[in-house]
């Protein structure tokens, strides 16, 4: 009798295993085809996410000004996102491209594309003369001077040619990003319930608390680090326009890049001042360069106005963010990395800070 009582526990716990595994592997599957679907959208979604969460306080102040008129608040909102979007990326973009176009004309006719060192170079340290020397040569002979430095350069170009071919359907991305964070907007009560019940789900009791982390991140990753590189990078360009500058759309692309990373636009803006010294006369260098001074040093202005209470996470973070969304993901990539980094470093620190906490209620 208790030989055919463990028998028929023994084929129950096996139906249940059996029973158990196949609804795995069914929700596995579902999981899967899902993902797999859905992958050429995530990163549109999530920065239409982002995008949602960083302006709903401004479409809740919209609200009240047009007296709680959703769809013309969202209108308004879509218009005068895309064309702070569209304009100034034509213009960039349409310049970049026409300025490389330039390039390759010069070069395929043979004509100097690099101009030689001006007569204040002469002043310059003794430290600054290979440099110096490079200038030269490259200015008299650009393809001696090229084959010196034929693999690096091999390199550089093929990565610069594929970031800026990404540059396009990056401002594409954004596009369809802002249209899809309107509809998010258009039913942010709900969006933001679901997406605390998920919270929830996953993270318990404190699910709560990082839905609001969540947020907060958000908004100040994308006032404080990519409002002030996008602000900082249109002062660049701004400068570098109206000195005439050589090639300014791609400067102020770089500005871009290094201010998002958080390195600021030194590294372009520098020797951009330096050279312009020898290029152009001393009335505009001098004014480019204070310009370019006063761009460097309105970081440390616009940051603590933007961000409020700190940086939402230490600057190895950021740039680690957009250093790998740029590498993974293209010039989309360059912003979502950072704000997505930014979020797992404050959850990650919130889940550290509540483990100890049950630790020593425990103890």
């Amino acid at each position: 009798m208790e030989t055919n009582n463990s028998q028929k526990l023994t084929n129950i716990t096996f139906e249940k295993i059996v029973d158990i595994i196949i609804r795995l592997a069914v929700l596995f599957f579902l999981l899967g085809w899902c993902i797999s679907i859905l992958r050429p959208f995530v990163l549109i979604l999530a920065w239409a996410a982002v995008i949602a969460i960083a302006i709903y306080p401004l479409y809740a102040t919209f609200l009240r000004m047009f007296g709680n008129r959703k769809i013309l608040v969202l209108v308004v909102l879509a218009v005068l996102m895309l064309s702070i979007l569209i304009v100034p990326s034509w213009l960039v973009t349409d310049s970049l491209f026409g300025e490389i176009s330039h390039l390759r004309e010069l070069h395929s006719q043979g004509q100097l594309v690099i101009p030689p060192p001006g007569e204040n170079t002469a002043s310059w340290p003794a430290i600054a003369k290979p440099l110096l020397d490079f200038w030269k040569l490259a200015s008299e002979n650009l393809q001696s001077a090229m084959m010196q430095y034929s693999s690096q350069l091999k390199a550089a170009g093929t990565w610069f040619v594929a970031a800026v071919a990404g540059i396009g359907m990056g401002i594409l991305q954004f596009v369809v990003s802002i249209i899809i964070a309107v509809v998010l907007l258009a039913y942010a009560a709900s969006v933001g319930q679901a997406a605390t019940k998920i919270f929830i789900k996953f993270a318990g009791k404190d699910g709560e608390n990082f839905a609001s982390t969540t947020v907060t991140t958000v908004r100040s990753v994308v006032k404080g680090i990519l409002g002030v590189a996008v602000i900082q990078a249109a002062m660049a360009g701004l400068g570098f326009s109206i000195a005439g500058v050589p090639y300014a759309a791609l400067w102020t692309v770089g500005c871009l890049f290094f201010a998002i990373i958080q390195v600021g636009a030194g590294p372009i803006a520098i020797p951009i001042a330096i050279y312009m010294f020898s290029y152009t006369d001393t009335l505009t260098a001098v004014l480019l360069a204070i310009w370019l001074a006063i761009t460097l040093i309105s970081d440390n202005i616009l940051k603590p106005l933007l961000l409020g209470r700190g940086a939402p996470a230490p600057m190895l973070v950021v740039f680690l963010g957009a250093i790998g969304g740029f590498i993974t993901s293209g010039f989309l990539g360059l912003f979502l990395g950072a704000v997505v980094l930014t979020i797992g470093y404050k959850l990650f620190m919130i889940w550290l800070d509540s483990s100890q906490k049950e630790n020593l209620t425990i103890e």
